[in-house]
């Protein structure tokens, strides 16, 4: 399989694959790099590393959405496509379960020349503008070597087919049946034109359970001999064998008696049975998974690959922590599988449709929709229950059932899917396709199981993203709207909340006027990320301006504080580096609570981390002194205060990680200060820092 990265370096989408059903492709046409821990490919491509895994319980261990969602024995391989510095896609390849403990060296460097040719096509298509991007649909390419084969030749080999006693029959990878013998035509009971170019579940309606088509899905993914054994035409039992190749299968069909005396070792998996053959809708889609015993009526079970689909979907979908997340892997998981070109949920307010997210849509459709009245249908629809699931197949039904209906991107069919919790609804998921589509009873049943999925999900995302605004609100509320303006001091300020799918922080920081030639600079973090260290870092950030206004030096504005805030919350601590400074006599005094120290960049020289003799955090002893320090300013000269934020990355020494930072912060003479401050916030965000991020610059412009 092989993904080209999207614009946005965010999503893997695959452009083609080859040797595995389409069905599959279509499961694995889109994901998302930084969001997305539970593929392998994934992993490879956002840690720009290849990754191997020898088998199904390593895959269970290491990745086990990806084992829930292709249950099959296979060893696979997934690594990253890279030109010029850059990622550019990933490729996967898949070996048989067992047939290797790991990659050879020279597999290793055919995989790796292979990657290098592929990433320079990409890289130097998009610098001449005409990047490559995928088709809606991945292209199934044919592993034959040869798109026109040779007649004579396979007509000789089904001559030879029907001298042997057995049937035979050959399927692509796609189940098509591509050659049957007379044999097998016989056993089967129909003619080689009503098998030839269709799969065979779909030509024999005993033969159209998930059970049977997993036992191939199986055999193509696994690339090992499987069977089965099922009441055919005239209750006779016949065993199927299957035997995998790269271009497709081989079926040996028997009666089940002359089957017997085959080799055991030749077969893997269990034997599946069936007293009675159960008969599906001939238009459901593939199913694959595994199914032991007696079946039950198709038509009462869901497709087993549909069942892997789902819980693959529930898997990922716990993960998703905003609205957003939850509608890009619904619409990543769910729209190639079926087919659907549009996805939107609705919610409504005060009786008005709010178009929460969508996907698919455009920009009018979008915009025609939302804050629509809401209007109900005058009718129930065909197979419509009340507060349930509605499909109309073409827009003349859709019409006819709601007639206040809009046609938005001319699609023609549509998938109404209420979300509702705890009995409560709260809105509804759309699924359009661009053509008339007729939804089966086992797509009905999927669908609505999926609905019920994304009102769970989408639900918690929404309470989540209410909550976390909430908080922002609130954090950025105590934090300063506005620094106020100084002579001689010039001033830029920055703060980044954590990456999404985090809780609030307590980085706060301030600018204080003193007199016309003084000033005071705070920057500090309270512990914890809710909303008690949102509220607690605006109490100490208020109790910090009262004590610098009234006039008390650094070391005594951090004990006046500290008392108090041991008094407020003594199960939370803060840091905090407090500095006053003289712009008349160009010195500046520093205290520390238990923060990060300062870097000081003066004009000519390398920027120096200052030594500053830290006091306890803010909050564990009321009784704590703090030190202060003395330094001069050249005119010209920066300061920078900064949170853990912008230096922790695991596994890094904080005090490499601090003089790293000085190393590279090298401001040029005349640079404003808030290009630089930006700079080092980008810096700290291309690295996917998880905490938030506080930047203050203070720079001496020599002015009285």
């Amino acid at each position: 399989m092989a993904y080209v990265l999207d614009k946005g370096g965010h999503v893997l989408e695959m452009e083609s694959a080859v040797g595995i059903p389409g069905s599959i492709a279509k499961a694995w046409a889109r994901i998302r790099v930084k969001t997305d821990c539970s593929m392998p490919i994934a992993v490879s491509v956002r840690d720009q590393r290849l990754i191997w895994v020898g088998g199904r319980e390593e895959l269970a261990r290491a990745f086990p959405a990806a084992a829930l969602a292709l249950p099959y024995h296979f060893a696979a391989v997934t690594t990253p496509v890279c030109s010029g510095g850059a990622v550019w896609g990933g490729l996967v390849l898949l070996w048989p379960s067992g047939r290797a403990s790991g990659l050879t060296p020279r597999q290793r460097d055919v995989i790796d020349h292979a990657c290098n040719e592929i990433g320079d096509l990409l890289r130097q298509a998009a610098e001449q503008g005409r990047p490559i991007t995928p088709r809606p649909q991945p292209r199934l390419l044919d592993p034959r070597p040869f798109t026109d084969p040779d007649r004579r030749a396979r007509g000789l080999a089904l001559d030879c087919l029907n001298r042997l006693p057995e049937g035979y029959c050959c399927l692509d990878t796609e189940g098509r049946v591509s050659l049957v013998s007379a044999p097998a035509a016989e056993l089967l009971a129909r003619s080689p034109s009503e098998l030839l170019g269709r799969p065979l579940w779909e030509s024999l309606p005993w033969l159209n359970d998930p059970a049977y088509e997993d036992r191939y899905r199986a055999a193509v993914v696994s690339r090992q001999t499987t069977h089965f054994t099922v009441r055919g035409p005239g209750a006779r039992q016949l065993t199927f064998r299957l035997y995998p190749g790269l271009t497709g299968i081989t079926v040996r069909v028997a009666p089940a008696r002359a089957a017997r005396g085959v080799e055991p070792s030749l077969v893997a998996g269990p034997v599946v049975s069936s007293v009675t053959g159960p008969v599906v809708d001939p238009i459901a889609g593939p199913a694959a998974g595994p199914v032991v015993g007696p079946m039950v009526d198709a038509a009462r079970q869901p497709r087993v690959m549909a069942l892997h689909e789902m819980l693959h979907l529930a898997t990922a979908l716990a993960r998703a922590v905003t609205a957003q997340e939850v509608v890009d892997l619904v619409a990543d998981h769910v729209m190639p599988v079926y087919g659907a070109q549009a996805l939107a949920i609705l919610t409504w307010q005060d009786n008005r449709m709010r178009v929460a997210a969508s996907r698919g849509y455009s920009q009018e459709a979008v915009e025609r929709y939302d804050s629509r009245p809401v209007i109900h249908q005058t009718g129930p629809p065909d197979h419509y229950e009340a507060n349930g699931p509605a499909f109309f197949g073409t827009w003349d039904e859709l019409r006819r059932h709601r007639p206040n209906s809009i046609r938005a991107d001319d699609m023609n069919a549509w998938a109404f899917l209420p979300l509702a919790t705890s009995g409560r609804p709260f809105g509804t998921c759309v699924l359009a396709y661009a053509r008339p589509h007729r939804f089966s009873g086992e797509e009905r049943a999927t669908l609505t199981a999926l609905g019920g999925l994304i009102a769970q999900a989408f639900e918690r995302a929404r309470l989540y993203d209410n909550k976390h605004q909430l908080a922002q609100c609130l954090q950025a509320s105590l934090l300063p709207h506005q620094l106020p303006e100084i002579p001689g001091l010039e001033v830029a300020a920055r703060y980044v909340p954590a990456l999404p799918g985090m809780d609030i922080g307590g980085d706060f920081y301030d600018l204080i006027r003193l007199s016309p030639t003084m000033a005071a600079a705070v920057i500090g973090d309270v512990q914890g990320h809710d909303m008690n260290a949102a509220a607690l870092m605006g109490q100490v950030r208020t109790a910090i301006h009262a004590h610098a206004s009234a006039g008390a030096p650094p070391g005594e504005v951090l004990a006046h504080t500290n008392r108090l805030l041991a008094e407020l919350s003594p199960d939370r601590f803060t840091s905090c580096l407090y500095l006053s400074i003289d712009l008349e006599e160009r010195t500046a005094c520093l205290s520390s609570a238990g923060h990060f120290p300062p870097l000081l960049s003066r004009p000519g020289a390398a920027t120096q981390v200052i030594d500053v003799s830290p006091g306890p955090l803010l909050g564990v002893d009321p009784d704590a002194k703090y030190a202060a320090t003395d330094l001069v300013l050249d005119p010209g000269s920066i300061l920078t205060l900064y949170t853990d934020g912008l230096i922790e990355v695991p596994g890094l020494d904080l005090g490499d990680a601090i003089t790293g930072l000085a190393r590279r912060f090298a401001p040029s003479r005349g640079r404003p200060l808030c290009d630089l401050a930006a700079d080092l916030i980008d810096t700290a965000a291309a690295d996917q820092r998880t905490d938030d991020i506080a930047v203050l610059l203070l720079r001496d412009t020599g002015a009285p």
